[in-house]
């Protein structure tokens, strides 16, 4: 009896280990799971709020202060507001052509990111 108590209860152990590994490489994007959604909320955008998370998830590993690839750095409001104004910016994130398509070697940013961005600009970068 106590050994098939044993054996259920690894069994069982097995299972929820299982479930819970494929679970934790799991996760939804709800842009790509419903293109077009009116999710995107770019009222009242700000760069410490909105844009700075995108740019330092997406673009600070090589364009971070001390790193710098291609001589640009964009961590900070004022040297993100430089690539803003000059149009490198929205053209690089948006894979414009005459533009270096960024973030490189990664996915595009994600329909509603480029809006908070082009938002934030289209607002004068507060």
């Amino acid at each position: 009896m106590k050994d098939l108590q044993k054996a259920r209860m690894r069994a069982s152990a097995v299972a929820l280990f299982s479930v819970m590994s494929f679970n934790g490489c799991y996760y939804d994007i709800e842009e790509e799971l419903y293109p077009g959604s009116s999710a995107c909320d770019t009222s009242n955008v700000s760069y410490s709020s909105n844009v700075e998370p995108i740019i330092r998830r997406s673009c600070y590993s090589c364009h971070g202060t001390g790193i710098g690839l291609g001589g640009i750095t964009l961590e900070g409001a004022t040297n993100l507001k430089t690539y803003a104004d000059n149009g490198r910016l929205m053209g690089s994130i948006e894979h414009r052509s005459g533009y270096s398509a960024m973030p490189q070697s990664a996915p595009k940013l994600s329909d509603c990111e480029i809006r908070t961005i082009q938002a934030w600009i289209s607002a004068g970068q507060p």
